[in-house]
């Protein structure tokens, strides 16, 4: 573990990013990157939650101490999850974060918030200038160009009364004078946002960088093939659950469609076990090949290397994940999601994405429900043409790292190389 000897006291730029979940982390590293091709910069970050991998893969070196909390990082999406995380240490993890935060502050430099109020909080009490990229939040949470979302549940219905999806607190944190940039995650957010002077910039989403196809993952052309993407996730133990409900929508699919080619392919984080998900397909019948696995008229194709492959060969998806489903969505696809037993992936997460991506996005209770959901959705072309625009203008478009950073070297006043 680096300390804050991990800055050159000689080094003329100095930038520390703060994040607070592994999408955060890897949305923050893009960034990094691109601003070290920008700018001579001495880097270093402090992943609030969680090892942050991300960093120490590129070689960025981490000041203070980490640690994965029970949660996940999902309490602010299940309450029961606060009292594990303060029993796990939070509490003593977060004031020797803020203290490392604030020591670090008085070496000079600048900070990058990622992700949600947290690290935009510890960025403002570090005393230090600052810029956030918020991709917690969007407007498209409360409404849409068309006007404001149906909700059912109270709280939802007192959150329309806000002004914008960003409380009045977070607001004042975007609009203090150390806060040189704001770099929201749509359009919507960034109109809103720049109602109360905050200096917000309409970049694009991060998360669409870096996904051009590989190539690593190849299909025999078939005009009548269905190929679905299958997302479960990728924090154990709850993946492994929500394979298992994905298998049920793939034997349902199997059953609807039982003349046509089917092509299932599942997109596995690193941080799971294939062996326990290729046993679950066999004792459902599948035979297996290697990590291809047939049943009557469909394949289930298995991969880890191959992730942006899958995003851009698959016809819609079966989604049960976060960021995954949102940039499969913003290539201009559709996908169908069911809630699991969480801590993420829980009603109140599913149901918040559904209003996030739109029509996209086709919320179900239940797995036996997906095939009815996939057979209407292949009947209604124009619905899929809608559905397309509203991928492309909800995610944006690729580069904004580039563009972020960029714009961060301007506002900071660093001279470029």
């Amino acid at each position: 573990m680096n300390n804050l000897s991990a800055f050159s006291p000689d080094s003329p730029i100095k930038l520390l990013c703060l994040s607070n979940g592994h999408g955060e982390d890897v949305i923050a590293v893009r960034i990094l990157q691109e601003l070290q091709q920008l700018t001579a910069i001495d880097i270093a970050a402090l992943p609030i939650v969680g090892e942050g991998r991300a960093y120490t893969q590129f070689s960025i070196p981490i000041i203070g101490k980490v640690q994965i909390m029970p949660s996940g990082g999902f309490i602010y999406m299940d309450g029961r999850q606060v009292l594990r995380d303060l029993q796990g240490g939070l509490l003593k993890l977060t004031l020797s974060q803020i203290k490392v935060v604030r020591s670090w502050a008085k070496q000079g430099g600048a900070i990058l918030a990622v992700g949600d109020i947290v690290p935009l909080l510890f960025a403002w009490a570090s005393g230090a200038n600052y810029a956030f990229v918020g991709t917690a939040k969007s407007e498209y949470y409360r409404k849409d160009e068309l006007g404001w979302h149906s909700r059912r549940s109270l709280l939802s219905r007192l959150e329309n009364l806000s002004a914008s999806v960003y409380h009045p607190f977070d607001r004042y944190l975007m609009r203090h004078p150390r806060c040189k940039a704001v770099f929201p995650r749509d359009t919507l957010t960034t109109k809103t946002l720049k109602k109360w002077a905050i200096p917000a910039f309409d970049l694009g989403n991060p998360m669409m960088d870096r996904l051009e196809a590989q190539n690593l993952l190849k299909l025999e052309p078939d005009p009548q093939r269905l190929t679905i993407l299958l997302l479960p996730g990728s924090r154990p133990p709850e993946a492994y659950a929500n394979w298992q409900q994905i298998l049920v929508a793939v034997t349902e699919l199997i059953a609807t469609f039982p003349t046509r080619s089917l092509v299932f392919l599942a997109a596995i984080a690193p941080t799971l076990t294939l062996e326990l998900l290729c046993q679950s397909l066999v004792d459902s019948g599948f035979a297996q090949d290697g990590l291809t696995f047939k049943h009557k008229n469909a394949s289930i194709i298995l991969t880890q290397n191959a992730y942006n492959d899958c995003l851009h060969q698959a016809d819609l998806a079966i989604a049960m994940a976060g960021t995954a489903t949102e940039q499969f969505i913003g290539l201009g696809k559709c996908a169908i999601a069911f809630p699991g037993n969480g801590p993420q992936y829980t009603y109140a997460f599913a149901e918040a994405q559904s209003r996030h991506l739109g029509s996209s996005l086709t919320l179900v209770e239940h797995p036996k429900q997906v095939a009815d959901a996939v057979r209407s959705l292949l009947q209604d072309p124009q619905k899929l043409e809608q559905i397309a625009k509203n991928g492309y203008q909800r995610m944006g478009q690729p580069g904004a790292a580039h563009r972020i950073a960029q714009c961060l070297v301007q506002q900071f006043g660093w001279l470029p190389e």
